[in-house]
């Protein structure tokens, strides 16, 4: 394949991943990195390296505009990041005495199993496009973890206040080890902390975890620079398509549906699952 056709390629196929990204706030490399790894035949160091890039690239492109839009609760994400970025180092770091172990390949296969145990849960949470939460507990209200939007399809404001703050801590630093390692941005448990724990709108939860997967991903990409497992021929076109992608994708979020939304979550979470256990198992 020539270098041109390469590049290409890599930049179409970031923008596929930023639009996914966007509308889904799980970070483009949700579908990146399983297609570098399938189709390009990136060694998986690299793969997740340049993951971690599309993630940085997708929070950066749609922070401005979910920002304007008012969908992105930045003191609720800032929040959360207390836990999530220390997990991103730690996670980060231990992908790197994985990858000299050669035992990276069964914890790919566990992560994916483990994402196919959230299917059922998300099939059920898709229909709903509001969570009711539980009462804020002391840390949501002192912090004032509450806030509003304008939403365009409803044609009125909602207003919204964070539930349980504890469990999505817990959930959220789970992310970002989970985040560190694979290179996945960890939003499908962003969305998860914010969606069912605090009780945020889906829009919210989106946004707001496009906003986390940013400096989620900026920890853990560090490591994985300092272990060289960032390749710039690789990782520069595809960050490139994917910011393209997702200021597409974030022109659209404000338009639809929370429970269109909630469903889009559902797929991708399960196409995920499933790349991850055959990369694992060595297929494709």
């Amino acid at each position: 394949m020539e270098l041109l056709d390469f590049v290409l390629l890599l930049v179409l196929t970031g923008v596929a991943a930023g639009v996914v990204g966007s509308l889904t706030g799980l970070g483009g490399a949700i579908v990146a990195l399983p297609i570098l790894v399938l189709a390009f035949a990136v060694p998986f160091p690299e793969a997740a390296g340049a993951g971690l890039l599309t993630v940085l690239a997708t929070s950066s492109a749609t922070g401005t505009a979910y920002v304007h839009e008012h969908l992105s609760d930045l003191r609720i994400g800032m929040f959360l990041e207390v836990a999530t970025v220390p997990g991103a180092l730690i996670g980060a770091t231990v992908t790197v005495f994985l990858v000299h172990a050669r035992l990276d390949d069964a914890l790919l296969i566990a992560l994916g199993l483990l994402l196919l145990a959230l299917v059922p849960g998300a099939i059920a949470r898709g229909g709903v496009a509001f969570t009711t939460p539980a009462e804020p507990d002391a840390a949501a209200r002192s912090l004032g973890l509450r806030g509003a939007y304008y939403d365009e399809r409803r044609e009125e404001e909602v207003r919204y206040t964070a539930g349980r703050t504890r469990p999505a801590l817990a959930v959220a630093f789970f992310a970002g080890v989970v985040a560190g390692m694979f290179g996945i941005g960890g939003g499908v448990f962003k969305v998860l902390a914010l969606q069912r724990f605090l009780g945020l709108p889906m829009k919210v939860a989106t946004a707001t975890s496009n906003f986390m997967i940013g400096v989620t991903g900026a920890a853990g990409a560090s490591i994985l620079l300092l272990a060289g497992f960032i390749d710039p021929v690789i990782g520069a076109p595809i960050a490139l398509g994917t910011a393209v992608g997702a200021v597409g994708g974030a022109r659209v979020l404000p338009r639809l549906r929370n429970r269109t939304v909630g469903w889009l979550f559902v797929p991708v979470i399960a196409v995920l699952a499933v790349e991850v256990i055959l990369r694992g198992l060595g297929v494709g």
